[in-house]
């Protein structure tokens, strides 16, 4: 290690030190790999001080971890943004989903057979997977005031087929409208309460100032004003503007960022600002990006290792599932044994579930 380390600081390369990779950890061979190319030329340095390292990459394995790191790294910063815990992430996932299917089309049709038959692998699951549309994916990606509906128009061609690309961009449309509709239901419930509850309170004022006079008889007396003021109240949550929120949001042109200020963009700071113009919207997209897009540990995003459930088990029947578990609680319950303990013999079916 000694040696290896001089050599380095000989060429004037990184004070980085090797590191080895865990088998299950799909990130933890990239970094591996990605650290092992900046110490390129030490390898055969070092070789020739040591006549016993006989394992210098040749420059055909050179070229190949060039190919997979330029492919996982695209996989490694992916990873890192939407798994990010101090912004929100439910808007970011859709574009990043897609430059995700985009590498993995190229990829597939690779001149590089290695390359070609890892990413196809990959493909074939990705297709799988995404197969059905995911709509809060693709509603939150729409409330981002940078993208707007031009993400999803943009982006479904090259993730689903063209028939239903065109047919998920239309429910996806139909879905934010629905979601938007409930949340116009619920404010003018809302407000509609609220006016009951504060005109009784403008009459209360308006009684107390009128009857300030000498002659106080004790009647409460309601100012022409108040009433006027309370009525405007009611009518301006009762009329309906020819436009809503979403459809004046919609026609706007996206939000264009600053040069160089893209990544530190503020969605949630953005739709504060914006309450006034969209009070019924930003109420929406509140609650909705607001959702982590995942819980997931970005190491174990890829891990290949700690299955909870086998293929065998994952076929199960919901119903089954809940029956099985419940008996085992039973069981438990039964013989006055606790979850895990040593008492505790196995059954016939048991599960790895924490």
């Amino acid at each position: 290690m000694v040696q290896f380390s001089d050599i380095a600081k000989q060429l004037q390369l990184s004070s980085k030190k090797l590191i080895l990779d865990c088998p299950t950890r799909w990130n933890s061979t990239y970094t591996m790999l990605a650290t092992a190319l900046e110490f390129r030329k030490v390898f055969p340095r070092y070789q020739d001080r040591d006549p016993g390292f006989i394992y210098v990459p040749s420059v055909e394995d050179w070229v190949k971890v060039e190919h997979i790191c330029d492919f996982l790294g695209t996989f490694n910063v992916v990873t890192n943004i939407i798994l990010g815990t101090e912004y929100p992430t439910a808007n970011l996932f859709l574009s990043e989903l897609w430059r995700i299917k985009v590498l993995l089309n190229e990829k597939s049709v690779d001149d590089n057979e290695f390359i070609r038959a890892m990413a196809s692998m990959m493909k074939a699951k990705f297709d799988k997977y995404w197969s059905e549309c995911n709509f809060l994916m693709a509603i939150a990606a729409v409330l981002d005031p940078r993208y707007k509906m031009i993400i999803v128009n943009y982006c479904f061609p090259d993730i689903y087929p063209e028939a239903e690309a065109n047919t998920n961009i239309v429910t996806v449309k139909q879905a934010l409208y629905e979601i938007y509709n409930e949340y116009v239901v619920t404010h003018a419930a809302t407000h509609t309460a609220q006016g009951e509850g504060g005109q009784g309170k403008t009459q209360e004022i308006g009684s107390s100032s009128a009857s300030g006079g000498d002659h106080d008889t004790g009647k409460k007396i309601v100012t022409g004003s108040s009433l006027i003021l309370g009525h405007v109240s009611r009518t301006v949550d009762t009329i309906q503007p020819s436009k809503s929120d979403l459809d004046i949001y919609l026609d706007e042109s996206a939000f264009i960022c600053a040069e160089g200020s893209a990544n530190k963009f503020d969605i949630m700071e953005w739709w504060k600002a914006n309450t006034l113009k969209f009070r019924i919207l930003s109420k929406m997209a509140r609650d909705i990006l607001s959702i982590p897009i995942t819980s997931v540990a970005s190491e174990s995003t890829f891990s290949a290792g700690g299955r909870v459930i086998d293929p065998y088990r994952a076929s199960l029947l919901l119903e089954t599932v809940q029956v099985l578990l419940c008996s085992a609680d039973w069981v438990r319950a039964l013989h006055g044994l606790k979850k895990g303990s040593k008492r505790e013999k196995p059954s016939h079916v048991e599960f790895d579930l924490p």
